[in-house]
């Protein structure tokens, strides 16, 4: 029955990660998956998510069904979050929102959705970027193209090309955009690229599809959200997924969001009731534990605060480690191009090494990245950014 079957190939990244897991050498060092690890390498449970949990845990009760747009005082939370408190299409109700299964399930959810209603558009993603994002697409049966982004050469943004690709689109393309922390680059639009972006996005009609998987770990909470919050502020319709796994370090409760901003109240709530159907067709509801860890982290002020300063933390501590790898390879290789390391932003860095440069750190070294080049960056710490600084440094000699 099933022998025309073909084999699934496997996601590059968690086949790497499997990969390493089997590696029996004791020095190796893990920096291709996208977690944040603290500086003992371990995988942490946050002061905040600690203190919620056990209070919940002193108060349980029965476990029903969620509706399926999600928990309702979450989904409330997450707009706050994403769009700010005083948000005018927020307060205008304007905006549905739907509980998913992390950022990945709002992709899917957003993909179906739009898939219904503009079924004769198609999607353009940045060149690179994350894999799934065209899995997810061209799973729900769009055609997915791609636009300039990364500057191979530099390390950097290729914000002309970019502005004058999408400049050119067809009226009501969908374009996917990263808000903060691009995945797998690091390289991000400074505010002036956002308005100008935005300004083209409004002027041709398009649909924006906002990635933001990692609020915080840019420069802050509001000002990794300017993208969504600018183009509120211009009322431009948009679709936005949000993730709570990496900044409240829960991946496996799956805690996400996806958002719609409207022109409407009326239209938004025919939206919300279009989003909770594709959340039927594809899982049903939405679980409960996850979801009320965070809302009572954000709803809950002393909570929200240690959050908010362990987040600082973290993202503190990524920028130590990015300055660190630099300076340590400085002392191996110079050239300009090792400022990648410190003017990208968040958990990723692209190197700049070639497959084959990637192959050799990771058989001869034990340092496992992508073979993009890609490196998370917040699986560096003190005790490893040295060993990896000088393998780093030998493959590119």
């Amino acid at each position: 029955m099933f022998e025309h079957v073909d084999a699934y190939p496997g996601d590059p990244i968690l086949s790497l990660n499997e990969n390493f897991q089997k590696d029996p050498r004791a020095e190796k060092f893990n920096l291709s998956i996208g977690i944040y690890f603290d500086d003992d390498g371990c995988l942490p449970v946050m002061k905040a998510v600690r203190e919620a949990e056990t209070a919940m845990a002193s108060d349980l009760g029965p476990k029903p069904y969620l509706p399926m747009a999600g928990y309702a005082p979450y989904r409330e939370a997450v707009q706050s979050l994403v769009f700010g408190e005083q948000c005018a299409p927020r307060t205008e109700g304007r905006i549905a929102t739907v509980q998913t299964l992390g950022g990945s399930g709002a992709l899917k959810i957003g993909a179906d959705f739009l898939k219904r209603y503009f079924p004769q558009a198609q999607v353009w993603v940045s060149d690179p970027t994350w894999e799934n994002h065209r899995f997810i697409f061209e799973r729900a049966g769009f055609t997915v193209n791609t636009y300039p982004y990364y500057d191979d050469a530099t390390g950097g943004l290729k914000f002309d090309a970019m502005l004058a690709a999408i400049d050119a689109l067809e009226k009501r393309s969908i374009v996917v955009l990263h808000a903060c922390c691009h995945n797998p680059t690091g390289v991000d639009l400074d505010r002036a690229q956002w308005e100008q972006l935005s300004e083209v996005l409004q002027k041709r009609e398009l649909l924006p599809f906002v990635d933001m998987a990692y609020q915080g770990f840019g420069s802050g909470l509001d000002d990794d959200a300017f993208a969504v919050r600018e183009l509120a502020r211009r009322n431009v319709p948009m679709l936005v997924a949000n993730s709570f796994s990496k900044n409240f370090s829960l991946y496996g409760e799956r805690c996400g969001g996806l958002s719609v901003l409207c022109e409407s109240a009326v239209e938004a709530d025919r939206v919300l009731g279009q989003l909770t159907g594709a959340v039927r067709s594809n899982y049903s509801n939405p679980p409960t534990h996850g979801a009320k860890i965070v809302t009572k982290i954000l709803t809950t002020p002393a909570l929200n605060q240690m959050w908010r300063d362990e987040l600082a933390s973290m993202c503190g501590r990524i920028a130590d480690m990015r300055a660190a790898i630099h300076e340590r390879l400085s002392r191996h290789v110079n050239g300009e191009s090792l400022s990648r390391y410190i003017k990208q932003r968040g958990m990723f860095t692209y190197t700049g090494l070639g497959a084959e440069q990637v192959d050799r750190l990771r058989e001869q070294y034990g340092v496992y990245i992508l073979r993009s080049g890609r490196m998370c960056v917040a699986g560096l710490n003190a005790r490893n950014v040295d060993p990896v600084a000088e393998a780093i440094a030998k493959v590119l000699v």
